[in-house]
């Protein structure tokens, strides 16, 4: 069974840093499709950032240049890097996966999903 866990979540002042985790078991993070989505309230679910399984990675226009995406497969763990946050980041975190993703960024695309963990950017 595939599952999913997000850490890291936490408020931080404008420009500052913060270090998302997902540890994932029922699949080796080697094969698969992950990515990281966030929801603000009373806003759609947009995909932040995605890495597939040789390592390509795609971002979203609002992760560019602040965030990125990385995973240890060893640890079976991926983690997004925020950098310069911003109020507007303000949203739960998402980490999904996928056996494949053709449209890295599309919700659609991942029928495994996290709880998610909460990010709140204070200005």
């Amino acid at each position: 069974q595939v599952q999913l866990w997000e850490s890291g979540g936490r408020s931080v002042q404008a420009g500052g840093s913060l270090k998302l985790s997902c540890e994932a078991s029922g699949f080796h993070s080697s094969s698969r499709c992950m990515a990281w989505f966030r929801q603000a309230p009373g806003k759609e679910r947009e995909g932040v950032a995605a890495i597939q399984s040789d390592g390509s990675t795609t971002y979203g226009d609002s992760a560019k240049g602040r965030f990125t995406i990385s995973k240890d497969n060893a640890k079976n763990t991926l983690y997004l890097q925020l950098d310069n946050l911003k109020p507007e980041d303000t949203a739960m975190y998402y980490c999904a996966a996928a056996p494949y993703c053709a449209i890295p960024l599309r919700r659609t695309t991942y029928p495994n999903w996290g709880q998610g963990t909460p990010v709140t950017v204070l200005s």
